[in-house]
């Protein structure tokens, strides 16, 4: 079997390889080499090889060639793309920036245009006040002079029939007729001066009282323009407000609640932050004063719940986020990352005491701050602290520098919010501070 199959083989070879003889010849000789179809089967399957080989890397060098040249193109078109996202957030922060500055420009003026109109309704009130209590002496003094005027009428009539009975006394001849009918005269002389005076005194206190009435009226119009204004800017100024802490997570009515509780002290002369009207009905007016400055004291506990709340951003320097809130890498990230040069300073979001300034394994050197409802914020992997513990610090504090202290890949800051111990998203409260802070 072998040797059929050799043969063969050697049939083949021979077909396409028939042996060949080379010939040397020199001045004195003659020589020549044979080539067996073997010797030039294996001499062609080498050649093959070599040259499929030298086609095979030299396909592997191109490709390589060209791929190597995508990927750089890619990675150029990539780093284009991510500074051009950049340069969008960097503006899109500014404009942010300038519309919280704007706001709270905004937010200040209405505050001075509320105090400023309270103010004028106060004076106004006082005013007012003053009007009724002066159209009440007038109708007084109204009243008492009617009654002197019908007093002096039947004075009048009396002395008339008096002159009656005088004058027939003098035509009969009385020896004091004359000198009686003098006095008589002077007296209903006098008398009548009296009575136009009380005419006249009664008819000026009706012309002065239907000028309070006027003046009355028009300070009610005025007083209603003011209470419209107030109203309009109470609505203006409470609900952005109202939706800054809905979107930060947090129930308004449940902040006011701890807000009053911590801030209800009473004392002194002042006067009480309401309108009253000494055991009377209460009036529109008074109702809708009180109800500003209900509105107004709501206005000022958001005020006092905004200050104590972690609403704005912990940087005011140049920077770019990092990381954010979520999982990461499958494992929980509870804050948000800010990248900047080292040393740049970190900022108190609120105000609040400082519990912790120590190292601590995993966040470095760490910063935690305890605030109103329960909240704690967190400064992590700092270079350098500029608080102690115990220490008050207020919203804008300079509390530490940035560093890369921890498990940290480079300089950043790792900022936490929590509630109650549990971890929130910080982003939720920076974004709804952004249109007041």
């Amino acid at each position: 079997m072998r040797t059929r199959l050799a043969i063969r083989m050697h049939a083949l070879m021979e077909r396409f390889f028939p042996e060949r003889r080379l010939f040397l010849r020199s001045d004195t000789d003659t020589r020549f080499i044979r080539l067996r179809s073997g010797t030039q089967f294996v001499a062609f399957l080498g050649s093959t090889t070599i040259v499929a080989w030298t086609i095979v890397a030299t396909a592997i060098l191109l490709i390589d060639s060209i791929g190597s040249g995508n990927f750089r193109e890619q990675a150029k078109r990539d780093q284009l793309t991510y500074e051009l996202r950049l340069n969008e957030l960097s503006y899109e922060r500014d404009a942010r920036t300038d519309e919280a500055l704007a706001a709270q420009d905004r937010f200040n003026t209405a505050l001075q245009q509320i105090s400023d109109m309270q103010s004028q309704l106060l004076a106004s009130e006082t005013r007012r006040r003053e009007l009724e209590t002066g159209i009440d002496v007038i109708q007084s003094t109204l009243r008492r002079t009617m009654h002197e005027r019908e007093d002096v009428r039947e004075e009048l009539e009396k002395l008339s029939a008096e002159q009656v009975e005088n004058e027939t006394v003098i035509a009969d001849g009385s020896p004091n007729g004359t000198e009686m009918l003098s006095t008589l005269s002077d007296v209903l002389s006098e008398t009548a001066e009296q009575r136009d005076k009380v005419v006249a005194d009664a008819q000026a206190a009706l012309d002065l009282a239907n000028e309070m009435r006027l003046e009355l009226a028009l300070m009610e119009e005025k007083n209603d323009q003011i209470f419209r204004q107030l109203e309009d800017a109470m609505t203006v100024s409470v609900e952005p407000l109202t939706k800054m802490f809905q979107a930060a997570g947090l129930d308004p009515k449940a902040l006011m609640d701890e807000v009053k509780r911590g801030y209800q002290g009473q004392g002194g002369p002042l006067m009480p932050l309401s309108f009253s009207t000494k055991g009377g009905e209460l009036t529109s007016e008074t109702i809708r004063a009180n109800k500003l400055l209900d509105q107004m004291d709501q206005l000022n506990l958001y005020r006092i719940a905004a200050e104590t709340a972690p609403l704005s951003n912990p940087l005011r320097s140049a920077f770019r986020y990092t990381s954010g809130y979520g999982m990461r890498w499958g494992r929980m990230h509870n804050g948000t990352d800010f990248a900047a040069p080292h040393g740049t300073p970190i900022y108190a979001t609120a105000d609040g005491v400082v519990n912790f300034a120590n190292w601590q394994s995993g966040y470095g050197r760490l910063i935690k701050i305890d605030h109103k409802f329960g909240i704690e914020t967190r400064y992590a992997h700092l270079a350098k602290f500029r608080v102690t513990k115990g220490q008050r610090v207020s919203r804008g504090d300079h509390i530490g520098d940035m560093g890369n202290s921890g498990q940290s890949t480079g300089t950043h800051l790792h900022y936490e919010v929590r509630k109650g111990g549990r971890a929130l998203n910080p982003m939720t409260f920076i974004k709804a501070g952004q249109d007041v802070f």
